[in-house]
């Protein structure tokens, strides 16, 4: 019977990481997110979050997946609403409703 390993956490991301991401979402911010008849397509946003994928993982402390990106986007976006962000960038937040 093989021995079933827990699955391990990923290292926390970096400061490096978090700002190559935040530098290159914002570049792209048009395409990823925008709303409309003009957005892109799924396969366009896919291609974009592999590039931004090419960018981060050079100077990250381990190997990053494209669903690893926009899950920190997503926090980071969401912690730039309530708290300063770490970086002190200024990250788009949703309008009040």
């Amino acid at each position: 019977m093989a021995e079933d390993s827990p699955k391990r956490r990923k290292a926390n991301f970096n400061e490096a990481e978090t700002a190559v991401l935040v530098e290159q979402v914002l570049k792209h911010e048009q395409l990823l997110f925008a709303a409309g008849p003009g957005r892109a397509s799924p396969g366009q946003k896919r291609k974009v979050w592999e590039l931004i994928r090419h960018k981060v993982n050079p100077v990250a402390a381990c190997p990053r997946d494209v669903e690893d990106l926009k899950k920190r986007w997503r926090d980071l976006k969401r912690r730039g609403r309530s708290k300063p962000c770490p970086l002190g960038l200024l990250l788009p937040a949703a309008p009040p409703a």
